[in-house]
């Protein structure tokens, strides 16, 4: 029977178990946002995932939205995430990097000459920034023209190419969280009246062209995405979540992708809070591997294997405090709690001093 520890093939990679590590922001890239040793250690200890998703990684320097985030768009940056792809192929694993442009959810402080961050439209969304001088209020953003798309499809293909240079086994495209793709594709946040607004399949385009660039720079084997459909977080709705993101993934087929990593609910909200959205309707129109993700035990992770309503289920925080969880799920081990002090600052503190299992 198939279970959480068969293995899989998602595009061109093989992976020994079903249990993958879900992107995660730390926040502990060294100067000029380049991974260091200690990111290196991070992804290692956790190998035995059947793969890891690092971290969302800006493809350029307009893409960043929060402090000390590894980019993918110097020759720095690709040095510093070759250290991380090496220790995590040593300790016998498979990683792919989650690609990243946060659109409207950053600030001038954090953006090359202080300019305002881009976005579809120009509304500024509730909040603050996190930036390197404490919280500090959104700026209205600057709306892209539709001139800038095909420079921007340019920035994630060469971004990709320079995941396949640092040793990455793939990619995933971030089109969820409220971040610039997902800005595109919700109605909330994209009242542009070109060929990027407007329907669903107008919102779509802008995605659907970054995926037809990737695809061709790398190759759709190493091409997965990442969709949140009803995820509010970053300020975002959309008025018909089933219908658009029903159109979005039906469109993706076409690619045939390595995977699709579906995001549910609405963030760290309980299930009962949950925002209504037929999940099961994607897994129907889906035609490739799904990754499942958010909220899952390893009772329901199993469950979503056995009955076909998953591939593969993405683990966060759990595999944020267990390095080992592989092992500890095989075995019924105890489960290490999240720091959630130190999600995003502590160096080696919270991020790579958990325990592992000690097996007598």
């Amino acid at each position: 029977m198939t279970d959480l520890f068969s293995p899989i093939r998602l595009g061109k990679t093989e992976l020994p178990n079903r249990i993958v590590m879900s992107s995660l922001t730390r926040n502990r890239a060294g100067r000029g946002n380049v991974p260091t040793d200690l990111v290196a250690e991070y992804y290692r200890q956790r190998a035995s995932a059947g793969l890891i998703l690092t971290e969302a990684s800006p493809i350029c320097p307009e893409g960043h939205g929060y402090p000390r985030t590894p980019g993918i768009h110097s020759a720095e940056q690709i040095e510093g995430w070759k250290k991380v792809t090496r220790a995590v192929h040593d300790a016998g694993g498979r990683i792919a990097i989650q690609l990243w442009h946060v659109g409207r959810i950053s600030h001038p402080d954090l953006q090359p000459d202080g300019a305002l961050p881009v976005a579809p439209s120009a509304l500024k969304p509730a909040g603050q920034a996190f930036t390197f001088e404490g919280m500090k209020d959104y700026f209205t953003p600057r709306a892209l023209e539709t001139s800038e798309i095909p420079g921007l499809v340019s920035n994630y293909a060469r971004a990709a190419k320079n995941a396949m240079e640092a040793g990455f086994d793939g990619i995933e495209i971030h089109a969820g969280n409220g971040y610039l793709l997902d800005q595109f594709l919700r109605s909330s946040t994209n009242r542009r009246t070109d060929i990027y607004g407007g329907s669903k399949e107008n919102r779509a385009r802008l995605l659907l062209e970054v995926l037809d660039a990737v695809c061709a720079e790398i190759g759709h084997g190493r091409v997965g995405v990442r969709l949140s459909p009803v995820t509010p977080f970053n300020d975002i709705s959309d008025e018909a979540p089933q219908e658009t993101f029903e159109y979005v993934v039906a469109e993706i087929n076409r690619f045939d992708l390595a995977f699709l990593d579906l995001l549910e609910g609405t963030g760290g909200a309980p299930k009962e809070a949950w925002l209504p959205f037929d999940y099961d309707s994607l897994r129907a129109i889906y035609r490739g591997n799904l990754i499942r993700n958010n909220g899952y035990d390893l009772a329901s992770a199993q469950d979503a294997i056995s009955t076909g309503k998953a591939d593969a289920i993405a683990f966060g925080r759990l595999l944020l405090a267990n390095p080992d969880l592989v092992e500890r799920f095989r075995v019924g081990a105890a489960l290490n709690a999240p720091d959630y002090e130190r999600l995003y600052f502590g160096e080696e503190k919270g991020y790579t001093d958990y325990p592992f299992l000690i097996i007598s």
